[in-house]
């Protein structure tokens, strides 16, 4: 638990520092309410300025202490990378309650920027799956995590630098994870694979359809970017359940031709 935490912190902590400097005065950030369909309300505190949006992100650290205390039957790698994915989750909500209340611009990048490893991890818990324990090496993990950190770069290249980093990071998370279930899964990790898919689907198109879907009730107060991160959410906890069931058979399988 110590490695997982130190190694999330010491980025994240590096992150914070560079987010509060002039370094990212280019990237291009939102930094209104009027960027989200969900009406503010005036007379509440400003970390509850848009109650559902704000409120939501209670939901990413339940979800990650949940996955943080499940522990059953594994290695001392396996647990690493489990606890280091649901480390990133339980930081990634102040980021974003904290962006909400303040509308500044550090936090706004720092939403940005955080959305990149938290990808690029799902890609490295897929190499120790297919390479095993004795072929995986932390160097690796650190190495992939640092080009994607790097990557947010293309934000101060173009004002759409952001999300074409991001759409490369999803792309190679869903091959990986295609690839990986057609080597390793079989039926109950290739319904985990689609719904994780499906929600990864849902996370992106309702938070652009934010303002759209705001023309219909249903949507007014729950809106697009409220179910948006219930999407994400969700395609956390089923990379979660994908990841280990994957995780926990390849030990078996190893161990098995141990004996």
């Amino acid at each position: 638990m110590m490695s997982a935490l130190l190694h999330v912190s010491l980025p994240f902590l590096f992150c914070v520092l560079f987010a509060n400097t002039s370094l990212f005065d280019g990237a291009a950030v939102d930094l209104s309410y009027d960027h989200y369909a969900e009406r503010r309300v005036e007379y509440l505190p400003l970390f509850l300025a848009m109650p559902c949006n704000c409120a939501v992100n209670v939901l990413y650290i339940f979800m990650g202490v949940y996955w943080l205390r499940n522990s059953a039957g594994e290695g001392g790698q396996s647990r690493y990378l489990r606890q280091v994915f649901a480390l990133m989750a339980i930081l990634y909500a102040p980021v974003q309650w904290t962006r909400l209340a303040m509308l500044r611009r550090a936090p706004a990048v720092l939403d940005q920027w955080f959305t990149l490893p938290i990808f690029a991890w799902v890609t490295v818990w897929i190499s120790f799956i297919e390479r095993g324990p004795a072929k995986w090496g932390a160097s690796h993990a650190a190495a992939v995590e640092a080009c994607s950190l790097l990557s947010y770069g293309l934000s101060l290249v173009h004002e759409r630098g952001f999300d074409v980093a991001l759409c490369c990071h999803v792309a190679v998370a869903v091959f990986r994870g295609l690839r990986v279930q057609r080597t390793h899964g079989d039926g109950r990790t290739r319904v985990y694979l689609q719904l994780a898919v499906l929600s990864c689907a849902g996370f992106v198109l309702l938070k652009v359809l934010d303002h759209w879907l705001a023309r219909y009730r249903l949507f007014q107060r729950f809106t697009g970017h409220f179910w948006s991160k219930v999407c994400d959410v969700l395609q956390f906890h089923f990379s979660f359940c994908f990841l280990s069931t994957l995780t926990h058979r390849a030990q078996e399988r190893s161990a098995a031709r141990r004996r």
